[in-house]
């Protein structure tokens, strides 16, 4: 899940536009924090376990991560993972309060996930999402572990989430809660789109966001 691909047949001009950007986006801000950190390349590949080339094409908007990679990688540069969000418009953003037409976005387009933040950007214990998973969307191929807690909440459609190797097939008003610390991924195995409410506590060494 984390090399570019495309299992959505044709895309138009514009689309392809736009990912490209977010891409470009990516790979900018995985560089700047990368050298704002003092690492290099290979100092990053051997916190987050990924190779060389990989990061190097991240940074070169020539691979799109998934997001287990956005974790490994937020970890890493130790910064909060919504570092790797949109940027919404000053005027809109508020302390508290988050209006539907100003959530920060994460599209990860080869994964086939849009993470769109419910929470506002200033600190706090937890992170508040609403994932959309399109069919056949994944948060990798590997199962990740960290500190912390995660909870969610099943909108629609269908999350089969994997914890310690054991899956998981949750359904529309089906919820959940782990330790983080458990091996976990997930994905959407149906044709169905599945929209997921999403909360995450932040790790002890977490920026707030993160």
């Amino acid at each position: 899940m984390d090399g570019r691909g495309d299992t959505n047949g044709p895309k138009d001009a514009p689309a392809i536009e736009a990912d490209d950007a977010v891409d470009q986006r990516l790979g900018e801000t995985v560089r700047l924090l990368r050298q704002r950190a003092g690492l290099s390349i290979q100092d990053v590949a051997t916190k987050t376990g990924l190779s060389n080339g990989m990061i190097s094409q991240l940074e070169r908007a020539r691979a799109m991560p998934s997001i287990r990679t956005l974790r490994l990688l937020s970890i890493a540069l130790d910064v909060p993972i919504s570092y790797f969000f949109e940027t919404t418009d000053p005027a809109d953003v508020q302390r508290y309060i988050v209006r539907k037409n100003s959530r920060r976005l994460l599209r990860l387009t080869a994964s086939g996930v849009v993470k769109e933040a419910l929470t506002p950007a200033d600190e706090g214990q937890l992170e508040l999402y609403e994932l959309t998973l399109n069919p056949g969307a994944s948060s990798g191929t590997d199962f990740l572990q960290h500190t912390g807690e995660k909870a969610g909440y099943i909108l629609s459609g269908s999350l089969r989430l994997w914890l310690d190797n054991q899956a998981h097939l949750l359904e529309a008003g089906d919820s959940f809660r782990f330790p983080s610390i458990v091996p976990h991924m997930f994905d959407n195995p149906t044709q169905q789109a599945a929209r997921v409410i999403w909360v995450t506590t932040l790790r002890q060494t977490d920026s707030p966001a993160g």
